[in-house]
C-alpha cells in the first residue's frame, strides 16, 4: 500500500495522527486499507500482536504503527500500541503522554501490558504503552523471554500489540522483536533508501523466521502517480529525537 506526499517539518506531533485528526483523508483510508490488509493476511492464523520497523532512520514507522492503532480501534477492536524503541522512544510525546512507567515497567516488575498502559480518551478501545525509563541494555529486554510472555499474555486483554522499534540496520532489538511477534510491517520511505538496503532489512527479519506481512510506502506522491489525492507527511530525523521513524 502506498502513503505519500510532501514532507514538511511540524513541531505539532499530534498532526500525525492524521487517523483521528482526519479521518476522511486519503492518508486515513490508506491506513484502514492497510488494517483489511492485516485482516487479509491472518485468515489462516490471526495475527495478534505486529511489529512495525524499517531499515534506516526517518521513513516513518512510528507515525504508522500510531496510525494504524488508532483505526483498528476506531473499527472496535481493543488495541495496545507499545512503545519497544528503549534507545529513542517517541510515543509519549506522539500521544502527550508522560514516560515514567511503561514498558520496562512491566518487564522489570513482572506487570502484564494492561496495568501499564494508557487509555487513551478519545478512543476507548486503544491503548499506549510508552517506553518507560530507558535502561542500559535494550537488546535484552526486548530479546528476552519475559517479552515473549507478556506480547503473548496480552492477547488475553488486547486484540492487537502493535510494537514500535528502532531501525532494524541500526541496532539488534528488532531482530528479536520480529522473532517474538506474529508479523512485520517494513516501512519505507520512497526514494529515499537503496533497494538493497531494504532487501537487507528483509533478510535479517528472514533469519529469525519473522513473517513480513508486507511494505509500506511513505512519502509518495500520489498526484505523480495517477491518484486524484495528495497528501502531507510530517515528520522530523531520527536523529532529533522527536521522530516519526
Amino acid at each position: 500500500m502506498r502513503l505519500g506526499g510532501k514532507a514538511k517539518a511540524e513541531t505539532n506531533h499530534r498532526v500525525r495522527l492524521v487517523a483521528e485528526t482526519e479521518p476522511r483523508s486519503a492518508a486515513s483510508e490508506a491506513y484502514r486499507t492497510l488494517r483489511t490488509n492485516i485482516q487479509f493476511a491472518g485468515l489462516d492464523r490471526p495475527c495478534r500482536s505486529i511489529l512495525v520497523t524499517s531499515a534506516t532512520a526517518g521513513e516513518g514507522k512510528t507515525t504508522t504503527a500510531a496510525n494504524l492503532g488508532i483505526v483498528v480501534a476506531q473499527a472496535g477492536s481493543r488495541v495496545c500500541v507499545v512503545d519497544s524503541d528503549l534507545r529513542r522512544p517517541s510515543l509519549h510525546r506522539l500521544f502527550g503522554l508522560d514516560n515514567a512507567r511503561g514498558l520496562t515497567t512491566a518487564l522489570l516488575e513482572d506487570l502484564p501490558f494492561v496495568e501499564v498502559a494508557r487509555p487513551t480518551a478519545s478512543l476507548p478501545n486503544l491503548a499506549i504503552l510508552t517506553s518507560g525509563p530507558l535502561p542500559p541494555n535494550p537488546a535484552e529486554l526486548v530479546g528476552s523471554k519475559r517479552m515473549r510472555e507478556l506480547v503473548e499474555g496480552a492477547s488475553s486483554n488486547f486484540d492487537l500489540v502493535i510494537c514500535d522499534s528502532p531501525p532494524i540496520l541500526a541496532v539488534s532489538d528488532p531482530v528479536a522483536l520480529a522473532a517474538q511477534c506474529d508479523g512485520v510491517i517494513l516501512a519505507v520511505r520512497v526514494a529515499t533508501v537503496a533497494h538493497d538496503v531494504v532487501r537487507r532489512a528483509a533478510e535479517q527479519i528472514d533469519a529469525v523466521k519473522g513473517k513480513i506481512l508486507g511494505v509500506l510506502l511513505n512519502d509518495v506522491n500520489l498526484t505523480r502517480h495517477g491518484y486524484h489525492h495528495s497528501y502531507y507527511h510530517y515528520y522530523e530525523s531520527y536523529e532529533g529525537g522527536d521522530a516519526s521513524r
